[in-house]
């Protein structure tokens, strides 16, 4: 929910407090790629590309059927038409975007990328009958040749991961990243730095969320703190169940161990912090806790988990009398709510079966 209230362009990295526990990487390591992870760089580029309409494409084939193939393509737009020599790769290429005389097409004069835009409304009436996805777009106007600002949004450690080793990008789809050197973070960062100062770049602080934060180690605690001090330092959100006893006076419930009159309702309780003797609230340091804003969460009420168990109900396509809502509700408020959920599908079933 909350990556979505972000939107797309701003990084959001989710992570429990026992991942960063491993043989194959320290616990630093780990910490560090997860807020590198959630700070993006928008970067701007002008590419040069070639929009317009295809008239006409001629391939010559060799009559032996070994030598390199040739071509022309010709483009228009509303104003004008240009004819272009093809190579052997350009014809590859439009063979396998399968372009053919009507498209509108774009190519990318660095990278020779084709793109197909859509048909031609000119062309609409060729075919009798064509596939749901045809899109049909204006022929371009203008010149054929223009000039396009093209953004990425990418994360600092994807630029860290492609810069790390020789053919480091395929670590991206593997995610055996390993260890990645200081020294390459660094000049990424000065690069970074640069980017910024010459306007190519921008910067999009994201988000790093910590589940279960109390799993975390003093060693990890201490290098949170000195991460948070860092001007390009994403927004830390830390999640924990612990710390908080709250006595509940239904008969049978209790959360946390406490007895009520040990410990009145919402007393904060101090936890060991993992790797000392020390004692603090939720198992953080002090020195942290005083850095953090805490937004204490209560349990959802009758009216939540009624209306959380209809939207539920409607994404599994189940109808529900008001009665069976009501048993559901009892059921999410003494037990969990994830119990009532994955009862729904199953009473949908018997009912079913009883009809």
């Amino acid at each position: 929910g909350m990556a979505q209230a972000l939107g797309p362009d701003t990084p959001f990295t989710a992570i429990a407090g026992s991942e960063i526990f491993s043989l194959e990487m320290s616990r630093t390591e780990a910490l560090t790629q997860a807020f590198r992870r959630s700070i993006g760089v928008r970067i701007k580029e002008e590419t040069e590309i070639i929009e317009g309409e295809v008239v006409e494409i001629q391939i010559d084939r060799p009559a032996t059927g070994t030598g390199t193939k040739v071509g022309k393509l010709t483009l228009k737009t509303t104003e004008m038409e240009t004819i272009y020599d093809l190579g052997a790769k350009m014809i590859e290429a439009l063979s396998k975007e399968k372009v053919q005389a009507g498209d509108v097409i774009t190519i990318d004069k660095a990278t020779g990328k084709i793109s197909k835009l859509g048909r031609s409304f000119t062309r609409a009436r060729d075919y009798d009958a064509m596939g749901a996805q045809t899109k049909f777009v204006q022929c371009p106007d203008g010149e054929l040749q223009k000039r396009r600002e093209v953004v990425h949004t990418v994360s600092l450690h994807e630029i860290d991961v492609i810069n790390s080793r020789t053919q480091g990008f395929l670590a991206l789809f593997s995610g055996d990243t390993g260890e990645i050197k200081p020294e390459v973070r660094e000049q990424i960062n000065a690069k970074v730095a640069e980017w910024r100062e010459e306007g190519k770049a921008e910067v999009i602080p994201g988000v790093l969320f910590i589940d279960e934060v109390h799993m975390l180690d003093i060693e990890s605690f201490s290098f949170l703190n000195r991460a948070l001090e860092s001007d390009m330092a994403p927004v830390l959100i830390m999640a924990t169940n612990r710390g908080i006893t709250r006595y509940l006076s239904t008969p049978g419930r209790h959360l946390g161990t406490p007895k009520p009159h040990l410990n009145p309702p919402h007393v904060h309780v101090a936890l060991r912090i993992r790797g000392t003797a020390h004692r603090s609230p939720h198992g953080l340091p002090l020195d942290l806790l005083d850095r953090l804003l805490i937004i204490a969460t209560a349990p959802y009420g009758d009216k939540e988990t009624r209306q959380i168990l209809k939207i539920r109900c409607e994404e599994e396509d189940v109808e529900m009398t008001e009665d069976a809502y009501a048993v559901l509700t009892r059921i999410g408020l003494e037990t969990s709510l994830r119990y009532a959920m994955q009862l729904i599908t199953a009473a949908s079933l018997v009912a079913r079966k009883r009809k």
